[in-house]
């Protein structure tokens, strides 16, 4: 049996979802394949979408026409900002959600998608003629024929779970792994690695003592991920916390004999900043304790979530450490922790684009790419089906740049500079990050999104009607002056100042909170809350943010000088050895990215820059 698609999208995990759904909405006709219709954005690890960066990702990929955000707003049952004690960058919208409502909202939304097929089977293999991408085979053996195709694996490639001595070859949660195609990848030349992911046990919530945890409710009066939901979410989940002892962390190092990470029975890298809870004792032991949250999967369920607890050690010590946790010592274990296993691509043989350097149509997003998290791919996946799209079309790919988005930071990150563990984006990884911001990632993105066809027209209306009123509020607030004594009155400190009135911009720069200055100015009331929010950030942080586009622009002209992908590196008269080695293995698609890379330095950007100029970029 044969079929005929544009393109093939193998995966339906996060990555997959976004990928498949903008290649449909871009007009092409999609096949989404899964090795189980069940595991489709499933949820395999933490119940949760956004946090810290992960938020600004969520935000970029509503604003760039992805589907995350709207899943996630209806999906959530509690939400919260996280880093308040930080300035407004870093702010970062988190949403505990159901996990199993997310996954079928998701589901339908993509069986929903005009121009897409969903199918359950397994892709064993990828078709190439003359380097260019033609279809793929199944494990049955039929061919579908395709001239564009997008991997998005995630964590199933050769997967195996180990707790224990115990281990199971399968994908996360039992579900079936793919056994094939990572072999033929890595036949075909692509570089194939080992990382290693895990998860926590999860708990019956009637067996936990919560009066004994610290409560975590949500807030009032945030943001949605999506600029499309309209009403707020659902708020009224609790989550909880509790500590680790100096008892857990006793009976954690004296079992570490049987911890598969510990005693050589797994080989795979762990992700740094998750790391599993043997880990953090034995990395930190001078910490007398680790927070645990305690947080539900959903409303059709009573399970509750350990975070922070992430484990491979075996079953009964699994027990024996949970009940030493105030809180937890009754609690009853409905799923064990776990690690897993599984192969990945070197994300150094991708371009910025997300393509696979060698193949003309292939594309790789997600986990399969070397990053972890639901956010991470996702975002990934959506910039390879649009790219996926554009070469079908014959037009230039999108690249995002660092200066322009944290998924600009994060796919630079991967195809730049490598990484040796699974990555996971942070704040601290974007050098823009005042202009990065939750609150401004549809003016940052949106045009993009409408020039290439990824723009709904709701979400393009209520961004140019916000970008209108900003421009109305910075021009309102340095003539909304307020004596001294109404400053006072209002709970402000002026400080030292001899002043008798302040204008709200002189406010704004003195730190003067956002909802201080709403209530002190009831004409912004007539404007979007995200309008002001903007508006005064941008006032607040004038300065900075114009040192950082002077940055941004400079990084943008060395961006703008295109390498051809064909460059003789050895006819570079004058390039160091290693740079020229750096720059054969990374194949920089602008001398921007080629700046990035770890062992080339100012003087080799120069040489290149000359070379450029005086052969053209074309040679």
């Amino acid at each position: 049996m044969m079929k005929v698609y544009d393109a093939v999208v193998i995966g339906a995990g996060h990555a997959g979802a976004e990928a498949a759904h903008a290649l449909a909405k871009l007009n092409k006709k999609t096949l989404l394949t899964t090795l189980s219709a069940e595991a489709v954005a499933f949820m395999a690890c933490n119940p949760n979408i956004g946090g810290t960066a992960k938020g600004h990702l969520v935000k970029e990929i509503d604003a760039l026409g992805g589907i995350m955000g709207e899943i996630a707003d209806k999906a959530t049952i509690q939400v919260r900002m996280l880093n308040r004690a930080g300035g407004e960058a870093v702010h970062s919208l988190r949403a505990q959600v159901d996990k199993n409502l997310y996954h079928r909202l998701m589901k339908e939304r993509l069986e929903e998608t005009p121009n897409l097929d969903v199918l359950e089977t397994e892709i064993t293999d990828i078709l190439f003629e003359d380097g260019a991408v033609t279809g793929v085979t199944t494990a049955p053996g039929d061919v579908i024929k395709a001239r564009a195709v997008v991997i998005a694996t995630g964590v199933y490639l050769d997967s195996r779970i180990i707790t224990g001595g115990y281990e199971r070859k399968t994908g996360p949660a039992g579900f079936m792994r793919s056994e094939t195609l990572g072999k033929k990848l890595a036949e075909r030349g692509i570089a194939i690695r080992r990382f290693k992911t895990g998860t926590p046990m999860r708990v019956l919530a009637g067996s936990v003592d919560f009066d004994e945890m610290e409560l975590q409710p949500g807030e009032e009066g945030l943001p949605t991920f999506s600029a499309l939901t309209e009403g707020g979410v659902r708020n009224d989940c609790n989550c909880y916390l509790t500590y680790t002892n100096a008892e857990t962390h006793r009976i954690i190092l004296s079992n570490l004999d049987r911890a598969p990470l510990y005693n050589g029975n797994i080989s795979g890298i762990g992700p740094r900043y998750c790391p599993s809870i043997e880990t953090k004792v034995v990395r930190f032991k001078d910490k007398e304790r680790h927070q645990i949250f305690v947080e539900p999967e959903g409303t059709d369920t009573r399970e509750m979530y350990i975070q922070g607890m992430s484990t491979s050690l075996p079953f009964d010590v699994q027990e024996q450490m949970l009940h030493t946790v105030k809180g937890l010592t009754h609690a009853k274990i409905t799923r064990y922790g776990y690690a897993i296993e599984y192969d990945c691509m070197d994300p150094k043989c991708l371009n910025a684009a997300l393509g696979v350097k060698g193949f003309s149509g292939l594309y790789a997003a997600g986990q399969i790419n070397g990053s972890s998290g639901y956010e991470e791919a996702a975002a990934q996946g959506l910039i390879a089906g649009i790219n996926a799209a554009r070469y079908l079309d014959g037009a230039e790919p999108v690249v995002l740049t660092r200066g322009a988005a944290y998924t600009g930071v994060l796919i630079d990150d991967l195809v730049t500079k490598g990484t040796e563990e699974p990555y996971r984006m942070m704040t601290s990884r974007a050098e823009y990050r005042l202009r990065l911001r939750q609150d401004n990632a549809d003016i940052r993105l949106m045009d993009l999104a409408h020039s290439v066809g990824m723009s709904d027209e709701k979400r393009y209306v209520k961004y140019l009607k916000k970008k209108e009123e900003i421009a109305e509020i910075k021009a309102l607030l340095p003539a909304l002056r307020f004596t001294s004594d109404v400053v006072s009155g209002a709970g402000i400190n002026p400080g030292d100042s001899q002043k008798t009135s302040f204008s709200a911009t002189e406010l704004i720069k003195m730190g003067v909170k956002i909802e201080q200055i709403l209530l002190l100015a009831p004409e912004l009331e007539r404007f979007m809350t995200e309008s002001v929010v903007t508006a005064v950030i941008d006032i607040k942080y004038a300065g900075y943010l114009e040192k950082e586009e002077k940055r941004v622009r400079e990084e943008a002209r060395l961006n703008g000088t295109k390498i051809p992908e064909d460059i003789d590196y050895s006819a570079v008269g004058g390039l160091r050895i290693e740079a020229r080695e750096k720059l054969v293995a990374v194949r920089p698609m602008t001398v921007g990215q080629a700046s990035r890379i770890s062992g080339v330095n100012s003087a080799d950007i120069t040489v290149l820059l000359i070379y450029l100029k005086k052969f053209g970029t074309n040679k």
